[in-house]
């Protein structure tokens, strides 16, 4: 399977982005915690010109909590402020602050020399489709003030919200970058839903989601749907379709509901909390 996903708004996307930099303080970054490497946009790096990065692993209750540790200790030692939130349930959240107070205490103290004294600090939120930006703002301002969505591309064009009188916070839109130089990044952000559903056959990506389960999770499939261990995905992904009752007219199995059905449970997370990658 190939996966590319860049619309033209990402691009427009990206050419503000670059526009506002010299207006920010500090760049918070947004990643799925499930997959730390592959939702995190190369891009971003090099717009970033030497601001100070905070990282946001979104979503830890989804990921095996063992590795999210891990690639807490990886970023650290890269240079990045980084921590756990829950944006959804607001766990982690009220945090950032600290974290954003810590990551801009030399700009702090320059401002402070300087006489200047309630300048608030100003934060680009940026991150990859669907990796819960819009619902983590509203959990930090502790009001609705974005749309939020469970598909990728909700959010269209840039914002300024201001949280109170420290800080202020720039949304953007989830962008990728043009071109997956590894498909098996592509494959990643597939598996979590932050490439759109239409540009890919469900039933191949359920196949591969399963071969990678059943290397890493072993249980959890059998587990879960409480169906037999079988020979081959392929087995394994009928046996979940005949207990859902995915069933066509005929009497046939209908495979590409119950691979919908599994993809689905994988994203909410009903089937245990996972990673799909590690660090090097």
């Amino acid at each position: 399977m190939q996966f590319q996903w860049y619309p033209g708004h990402m691009t427009k996307a990206k050419r503000s982005m670059q526009e506002d930099i010299k207006l920010i303080d500090v760049i918070i970054e947004l990643v799925d915690s499930r997959v730390p490497y592959s939702s995190k946009n190369p891009d971003i790096d090099q717009l970033a010109n030497g601001k100070s990065r905070i990282l946001l692993m979104n979503k830890y209750d989804l990921a095996d909590p063992a590795r999210t540790e891990q690639w807490i200790r990886y970023y650290e030692e890269k240079g990045y402020f980084v921590t756990k939130v829950n944006s959804k349930n607001g766990k982690g959240v009220k945090a950032v602050h600290n974290v954003i107070k810590e990551a801009c205490k030399e700009k702090i103290e320059r401002d402070r020399r300087k006489g200047i004294l309630n300048r608030p600090i100003r934060g680009m939120i940026v991150g990859i489709p669907n990796v819960g930006k819009s619902t983590f703002i509203n959990s930090f301002a502790g009001k609705a003030c974005t749309k939020t969505g469970n598909k990728p591309g909700v959010t269209k064009g840039k914002q300024w919200i201001r949280l109170n009188k420290t800080v202020e916070l720039l949304d953007t839109p989830g962008i990728l970058w043009p071109k997956f130089e590894d498909q098996s990044v592509g494959l990643r952000l597939a598996f979590i839903g932050s490439i759109k559903d239409e540009l890919y056959n469900i039933y191949e990506l359920s196949i591969l989601l399963l071969e990678y389960l059943q290397e890493n999770y072993p249980e959890a499939v059998q587990e879960f749907y409480e169906v037999p261990q079988t020979e081959t995905t392929e087995g394994q992904l009928e046996e979940i379709a005949k207990k859902r009752g995915c069933i066509k007219s005929g009497g046939e199995l209908d495979l590409d509901k119950s691979a919908k059905c599994l993809v689905d449970d994988f994203r909410a997370g009903r089937l245990g909390a996972m990673s799909l990658e590690l660090p090097e």
